[in-house]
């Protein structure tokens, strides 16, 4: 039912009124509507890094700057799967022949 009357205007139409009525409301953007937003060009929050499948991805860069500490931003985001076997072994306490196993019954 709430979906339905949300539907019946955009984003923006809806936020103003929330704002007003006092209710925490906000956007949920997708990335390349983040990208194109005037407070994250303004700020160039859009840092490009290096990435193994895609040659670069987009990623959003860190809000809080800081003259005395600048960010370095050295690593794309993992690929899917890449730490798998790590968090299965380390957190998860599984040896090398259970994530085998796992990886031959096609559970990761």
């Amino acid at each position: 039912m709430i979906q339905e009357v949300l539907r019946t205007r955009t984003i923006a139409q809806w936020i103003g009124p929330l704002e007003r009525a006092g209710v925490p409301c906000g956007p949920i953007n997708d990335i390349a509507q983040t990208f194109e937003h005037p407070r994250v060009r303004h700020r160039a929050m859009r840092v490009d890094l290096p990435h193994p499948l895609s040659g670069s991805v987009p990623t959003v860069a860190n809000p809080i700057r800081m003259s005395g500490s600048p960010i370095h931003y050295r690593h794309a985001p993992p690929t899917l799967g890449q730490h798998t076997d790590d968090v299965l072994s380390t957190l998860g306490g599984m040896s090398a022949a259970e994530i085998a196993t796992l990886r031959r019954e096609q559970v990761v």
